[in-house]
C-alpha cells in the first residue's frame, strides 16, 4: 500500500537515528496490507496516518525544536482528519428546521 507519508515518515525516522521506529512502521505497513480486501483501501490509509501520528507526536517530544517532524505532523493530522471525515456518517435530521 503506497502512504507518501508513510514513506515520509520511515525517511525522517533514519535521518534521526530512530532505527527502532523503522522495523515498527514496516511491521505496522505489512499487518495492515492484510488487511485492505477486508477494509478498504481509505480505512486502513485512516488507521496507517493515525498510527504516523501517534510516533510524530512522541517524536515532537524528543525533538521539540526539530522543523521536519513538525511539519510532517501537520501534513499527517491534516490528511488523517480529512479521510476521517469521510467515514463518518452524516447527522439525520429529525425535525423541519424552518
Amino acid at each position: 500500500m503506497d502512504v507518501p507519508e508513510i514513506g515520509e515518515l520511515r525517511e525522517l525516522c533514519e535521518k534521526l537515528g530512530e532505527t527502532s521506529l523503522v522495523g515498527r512502521i514496516d511491521s505496522f505497513v505489512a499487518l495492515n496490507e492484510g488487511l485492505e480486501s477486508k477494509k478498504g483501501k481509505e480505512f486502513i490509509e485512516v488507521s496507517l496516518l493515525g498510527f504516523a501520528e501517534g510516533i510524530l507526536v512522541s517524536l515532537m517530544r524528543k525533538y521539540p525544536d526539530d522543523e521536519r517532524v513538525r511539519n510532517l505532523l501537520e501534513k499527517v493530522s491534516r490528511r488523517r482528519a480529512e479521510l476521517d471525515a469521510a467515514f463518518r456518517k452524516p447527522r439525520m435530521q429529525i425535525f423541519d428546521e424552518t
